[in-house]
């Protein structure tokens, strides 16, 4: 599938978005950190804004972005549909939450409730999110069981990444943030090594041959190619990737989405100084966030629609 950048955009930040309000939301409630007003606001500052950043560059996506309201209303049997929902109501519960911090709870209990309502329906956002692709069988890198939970821990991982870097420029203990998040990144790291394995292993079971019941006569090829030239299918649906560039950039994406953010993290649990702990984990966000996108980009770029059989051939 074409990488498009909006796309690529939307999920990361949304994600990482997510992510530090769902840590910001538990660290709240358990009083892991002080109710700070000023922590409160550019802390869930931060989350809100690349949450909306993320959901208005998906709807560049689209050909006429000023209809993507229209896509609330299939909420019965589209993904894509209660993904919006859910990112709608979530705003519900953090905008009380921010307010409670930032400003003191108008009501006995604002802040506790907030966060224990904004931490499901962040993370049901999010599951939406990857089940809009895994929820496809006819893109077969993506119809795999593993495509909805590395999207919840990845948002959980970029989260806990940008949370350090908000403890240690506030002078907060980091040390626990750091462990949390190390531990999400390994968690993360295991479960993206089996989904590549599972795409490279799984049985190609669609073919030309099988499409057209011709099989039992051999294998199939167009007489004459379908197009002189590349059509919007063509160039949307059947991207392509060399397979040892697909190596070298998913080595890449796990160097520094996952071994330098967990390195740094170990490294935060030492007693440093707070500029230092301010460096590391700005080298950490810095490392994670090329590492998500080059990771996101080519979750798109490896998968191929299985449309592409009737202008490539082969199976998918």
């Amino acid at each position: 599938m074409h990488p498009a950048y909006s796309v690529i955009v939307f999920t990361t930040a949304s994600g990482a978005g997510y992510g530090l309000l769902i840590w910001l939301a538990i660290a709240a409630a358990l009083n892991l950190v002080p109710h700070d007003p000023v922590l409160g606001f550019f802390g869930l500052g931060v989350a809100l804004a690349l949450i909306t950043t993320g959901l208005l560059a998906s709807t560049l996506h689209l050909g006429r972005p000023s209809r993507a309201w229209r896509a609330l209303s299939q909420w019965k049997s589209s993904w894509l549909s209660r993904e919006g929902i859910a990112a709608i109501l979530t705003y519900v519960p953090a905008g009380a939450l921010g307010l409670g911090w930032v400003f003191g709870e108008f009501v006995p209990g604002q802040i506790a409730a907030g966060a224990w309502l904004a931490v499901p329906c962040a993370l049901g956002t999010v599951w939406c999110t990857g089940m809009i692709y895994a929820s496809l069988p006819t893109i077969r890198a993506w119809d795999q069981p593993l495509v909805a939970p590395v999207y919840v821990v990845l948002a959980l991982a970029t989260g806990g990444v940008l949370l350090i870097l908000l403890l240690a420029v506030f002078g907060y203990d980091v040390r626990w943030a750091a462990v949390v998040s190390a531990l999400t990144l390994a968690l993360g790291w295991f479960l993206k090594a089996r989904y590549w394995l599972a795409i490279d292993t799984a049985n190609k079971t669609y073919t030309a041959e099988a499409a057209t019941g011709l099989g039992r006569f051999g294998t199939l090829r167009p007489l004459d190619p379908p197009h002189t030239q590349p059509n919007f299918v063509m160039r949307e649906m059947g991207y392509q990737v060399a397979r040892r560039h697909a190596e070298k950039l998913r080595r890449l994406s796990a160097v520094l989405l996952f071994v330098l953010p967990i390195l740094a993290g170990l490294v935060l649990l030492l007693d440093l100084p707070s500029w230092m702990q301010i460096a590391v984990a700005s080298l950490a966000a810095l490392s994670t966030t090329a590492g998500v996108l080059t990771e996101r980009w080519l979750f798109f770029a490896e998968a191929e629609h299985v449309v592409m059989l009737y202008y490539r051939g082969g199976a998918a």
